[in-house]
């Protein structure tokens, strides 16, 4: 389930019900059915992941990584299959119960989410294979959990929305850069050709770094709202300073680091960004 990874998708929908109450609207049931179905769309995609990069060949036995079950043959890849195959349909069940709320439109979105989860490392172009990997997070972690679960509980959409989708989506595109960043010898080795293979450590490194401040810099309208105490209180201030100097902590780090050391702050950095968001939610709810 690689649970150290779920802030990612479970931060987007958590901003956006923050969001949502301080613009004045609530609606608890889909909000809930948002976490779930976020959560379980990520667990989906997880299992997807490793299952198609055992059968690609992409992970190796006693790589850097986290233990994969499969590779290591913990897990059948069988049951691996019928897994992912079970998560899917049980996401897909809570998504069709968003329907009544956000309307019939949401059918195809939902579809076009499952076939991304899948898309990212199966059919005939996998993404995460071709350096598109942190273009998909951007989009169905950033932009997508954001703008559907404001959505669905407001039947509403702001530019602030849309400011909120893409801070989180730099902030989840950093959790998959110290992923690649980590792997970035294995999956040379295996053919995988992610951003970090195809423009090596130094950039990924900058990007890193970039990112976090851009998602902070994309809000910078709650933060002057905040300065000026006009919806927000100045302590609101508290969770981009915090942010940043976690961010940078975690930079050096990732300079300084190899291998199987680079494992904590994977978990770190999704760490780093529900921090961020569960301090900017608390801020705006309150």
């Amino acid at each position: 389930m690689r649970v150290r990874t779920l802030p990612v998708s479970l931060s987007g929908v958590l901003i956006a019900c923050g969001l949502a109450v301080w613009m004045g609207y609530w609606r608890w049931l889909p909000a809930v059915l948002c976490v779930v179905f976020a959560l379980l769309a990520q667990v989906a995609s997880n299992f997807a992941n490793e299952y198609f990069d055992y059968l690609h060949g992409a992970d190796r036995a006693g790589r850097a990584g986290p233990r994969r079950g499969v590779t290591e043959g913990d897990i059948r890849p069988e049951t691996l299959r019928r897994v992912t195959i079970a998560t899917i349909i049980a996401a897909a069940a809570v998504g069709c119960c968003l329907i009544p709320f956000g309307g019939w439109w949401l059918l195809p979105v939902g579809v076009v989410i499952v076939l991304a989860a899948l898309a990212y490392s199966a059919g005939p172009y996998p993404l995460s294979y071709h350096g598109l990997g942190e273009a998909a997070v951007f989009v169905f972690f950033g932009l997508v959990p954001v703008t559907l679960t404001y959505y669905v509980i407001t039947l509403k959409t702001l530019p602030v929305v849309w400011l909120a989708a893409m801070s989180i989506g730099f902030l989840g595109v950093n959790v998959l850069l110290v992923n690649n960043y980590r792997d970035v010898d294995d999956d040379r080795a295996a053919g995988k050709r992610t951003s970090v293979v195809i423009f090596g450590r130094r950039p990924a490194l900058a990007a890193y770094l970039i990112n976090g401040f851009v998602a902070v810099g994309l809000l910078s309208p709650l933060w002057l709202l905040a300065v000026m105490g006009e919806g927000l209180s100045r302590w609101t201030l508290l969770v981009p300073a915090g942010y940043l100097v976690l961010h940078t902590i975690a930079t050096v780090q990732l300079h300084r680091r190899d291998g199987a050391a680079l494992n904590p702050l994977l978990g770190a950095t999704a760490r780093n960004m529900l921090l961020f968001t569960i301090g900017l939610t608390i801020a705006l709810v309150i």
